[in-house]
């Protein structure tokens, strides 16, 4: 099985980025934020694992110690989702 390579958009990340309200709590001025996994030595997940979070929402799944990791991944999941909802809610992007 041949191993495929990390899914790298900019024009996904540009799309993710113009969502202005975090996706999470609603708060304006967002930030594109990958999900924390399979990542190291500086290298990111896939972009199509991105969610458009507020400063505040992004350090807490990255950083904060409110949330246990299962919890911080389980939110971010349910960041990305919400993106992707808004994505095409917004006609952001669009199936081929």
């Amino acid at each position: 099985m041949s191993v495929k390579q990390t899914y790298r958009s900019r024009k996904w990340l540009a799309a993710v980025g113009q969502i202005d309200q975090c996706v999470l709590c609603g708060r304006y001025g967002t930030q594109v934020a990958h999900r924390n996994e399979g990542k190291g030595f500086g290298l990111k997940v896939d972009d199509s694992l991105t969610a458009a979070l507020c400063v505040d929402c992004h350090h807490e799944i990255d950083n904060g110690n409110q949330l246990n990791r299962e919890q911080r991944r389980a939110l971010m999941d349910r960041a990305i989702v919400l993106t992707i909802r808004e994505l095409t809610r917004n006609d952001l992007v669009a199936p081929k």
